[in-house]
């Protein structure tokens, strides 16, 4: 029989590399170091620029696209020290680092091209700073969702006081808990299944869902500036 091949690992940025760069920040002998950027996390850093940088569109540079996954590697390596792993994944973090680089870049970039370039040549409809094109949805968006998930976990009681209201709430957060198994993840299949869960009528689903996005947005804002969310019970917002 031939011998089957294991199946390569898709995360190219994960728990091996947040432990290489703890190992890496903790020591304090340069050769070392070194070994330890080079053979656990480069590889991970020059994936993860080339990512942000076509999953974003970052392509206002007057330079090669080569050259500036460079200059992002050069910069995460230079942020190296700076992560902090009790406040969230080092994916996460290096993602924010990255990005916020690209874009303060990109987007001087685009106003000097902007002063020198035929309008014909610009898509002026884009506004890169404010796009929110999709991340690398299996580490970053299940990374976010993963700690929501705990959030809800912890602080449902806390923003929910009646049973009716719970029992839409607890079905909603079981929904997240098997998004990966779940085949047709739309709106309309989600509410048939709550309704079916709880008996609750479609209004007061869209009730209680509509305060669990108020809070979805305030954690993705948390999220997107930290790379973690405060999972603790933080107490209610609502009123």
């Amino acid at each position: 029989m031939p011998v089957k091949r294991k199946k390569k690992s898709k995360i190219y940025f994960g728990q091996r590399t947040q432990d290489a760069i703890i190992r890496y920040n903790n020591c304090d002998k340069i050769p070392i170091k070194n070994r330890i950027y080079e053979e656990h996390i480069q590889a991970a850093f020059d994936k993860l620029a080339e990512n942000l940088i076509h999953t974003f569109k970052f392509y206002y540079f007057d330079v090669p696209l080569l050259d500036v996954k460079h200059e992002v590697v050069g910069f995460l390596l230079m942020n190296l020290h700076k992560y902090d792993p009790n406040k969230g994944k080092a994916f996460s973090y290096f993602s924010i680092v990255g990005k916020n680089w690209l874009i303060l870049h990109n987007n001087n970039n685009y106003k000097k091209m902007k002063q020198h370039t035929s309008i014909d040549s610009l898509d002026f409809k884009r506004n890169v700073g404010s796009e929110t094109a999709r991340l690398d949805e299996d580490e970053y968006y299940n990374d976010f969702v993963e700690q929501m998930v705990v959030f809800w976990d912890n602080n449902l009681t806390t923003y929910f006081k009646r049973k009716k209201d719970l029992n839409v709430a607890y079905s909603v957060l079981e929904l997240f808990k098997r998004r990966t198994t779940l085949e047709n993840f739309n709106k309309k299949a989600l509410y048939i299944l709550i309704r079916e869960m709880t008996g609750s009528n479609t209004q007061h689903i869209t009730r209680v869902v509509n305060q669990m996005k108020q809070q979805y947005l305030l954690l993705n804002t948390e999220y997107q500036k930290g790379g973690s969310i405060d999972t603790s019970n933080t107490g209610s917002i609502f009123a």
